[in-house]
């Protein structure tokens, strides 16, 4: 018999996993969060925490580090998600820290704010006093991120540093830190792109509709198709239009991408992914695109 796509990716084994990196945090820290911004790599593991402290809600806040530049579908779709599992939404705003000269904004047409969150980010770790952070990193995305451990150690400055890792042998997680030091958490480390949209087609799990082919007035820039919408500026020659799209990932609009698409179901975005040969952030995300190391440097600085 010919295995299945679904019997290769083995999801369930990938959601026991994930289950038990989410039961160990809750038992073993003081003031876990778990970072959620309404994409669905945070959606996934919403669902999941929700599904592995079932019927008791999840032991633990979640977190939106806000640019202020969201697209309104996802920040409407967000605020319901937060809602329906019964948690405590923090929103921590890099408007606050523009206003209090923490940070610098950027001007210019190619101007972003998202660079900015780190400064937020370690802002709000602080303040609440977080010693373990979900993230949402997976296995397929750029190089960076495939050097982080399940528990990554942070120091008292929220700096990364790849060399300064522990092992991680037979599922056992070390997360000893000292007063002021975190742990960044990842309960996707070992699923693709791929493995989050089956688990979403099974599980039958809502996402912010721009995940969906949909029509929307979009424009070319550096080889990306880019949402035009009121937090872009036009480059000379920039031309908008409007084509059939959907976001392969959802962040600050003046940098994240859209893909031409026709797939408005699970099942068929499922079979588009399959077929891909282009990386999600390498495909849609205008900031990952820096340098070779750009994000290996941004995540020493304390990104997420």
């Amino acid at each position: 018999m010919v295995a299945t796509t679904y019997e290769l990716s083995n999801p369930r084994a990938l959601e026991a996993e994930s289950a038990h990196v989410l039961r160990e945090v809750a038992a073993t820290f003081e003031r876990p969060v778990l970072l959620f911004s309404g994409g669905k790599d945070s959606v996934v593991m919403l669902h999941l925490a929700a599904k592995a402290f079932w019927p008791a809600p999840p032991p633990f806040p979640v977190m939106h580090v806000d640019t202020g530049h969201n697209f309104d579908e996802v920040i409407e779709f967000r605020d319901r998600a937060v809602e329906s599992a019964g948690v405590r939404l923090i929103v921590s705003q890099v408007q606050d820290d523009i206003d209090a000269g923490r940070a610098v904004e950027e001007t210019g047409p190619r101007a972003s704010r998202n660079r900015l969150q780190t400064t937020t980010l370690l802002r709000a770790i602080t303040e609440n006093r977080f010693d373990a952070v979900f993230g949402g990193a997976r296995r397929d995305e750029e190089k960076a991120r495939a050097k982080e451990r399940v528990f990554s150690f942070r120091d008292e400055f929220g700096q990364w540093d790849p060399r300064n890792q522990r092992p991680e042998l037979w599922n056992l997680y070390n997360g000893r830190h000292s007063r002021g030091e975190h742990i960044r958490v990842f309960p996707l480390s070992n699923w693709t792109e791929l493995d989050i949209w089956q688990y979403i087609r099974d599980e039958r799990i809502e996402l912010p509709e721009i995940y969906y082919a949909h029509r929307r007035q979009v424009f070319q820039r550096d080889g990306m198709l880019l949402a035009h919408t009121r937090f872009v500026t036009l480059l000379p020659g920039e031309e908008p239009f409007e084509a059939s799209v959907r976001f392969r990932t959802v962040g600050d609009a003046t940098c994240t991408g859209c893909v031409e698409s026709t797939a408005t179901t699970p099942e068929e975005v499922v079979a588009e992914v399959a077929a891909t040969r282009v990386t999600e952030r390498g495909a849609t995300r205008a900031d990952d695109r820096i340098s070779e190391a750009g994000m290996e440097d941004r995540k020493k600085e304390g990104y997420f």
